[in-house]
């Protein structure tokens, strides 16, 4: 079992930017892909970003490429999201998971161990 924690969130107007870390408490974190997803209140879980167990492959969403990056750092068993110009419809509890493997994925169900999540809010 992977324990994973997500900090970071806040309130923030349009245009701001937001920094979120995924500690793991886990060794065995560094061997596997790692996503992040974001849900609003009535909506499905929906995927953001994932990142292959060593670092160098990445895969963004569409309606997030070129404003996240995601990044991990396996010395530290963590994870990240930098968040840039966000926008109103960012606004949602963001949470941090593990893959079953370690390559490259977005399907949630090959994700088998969930953080509690962090609530980004963005104003207009």
């Amino acid at each position: 079992q992977v324990l994973l924690v997500e900090s970071g969130g806040g309130l923030v107007q349009a245009g701001a930017s937001l920094r979120l870390s995924c500690a793991a408490s886990e060794r065995t974190f560094s061997s596997n892909a790692m996503g992040w997803f974001r849900q609003a209140p009535g909506k499905e879980r929906e995927f953001v970003a994932s990142i292959n167990w060593t670092g160098t492959r990445t895969y963004v969403a569409d309606f997030v490429e070129g404003r996240f990056t995601i990044s991990r750092d396996n010395a530290k068993n963590a994870a990240y999201l930098q968040m840039n110009n966000l926008k109103p419809e960012d606004t949602a509890v963001y949470f941090c998971a593990t893959a079953r493997w370690s390559l490259i994925t977005s399907n949630r169900e090959d994700f088998t161990s969930w953080g509690q999540g962090t609530q980004v809010t963005v104003s207009s």
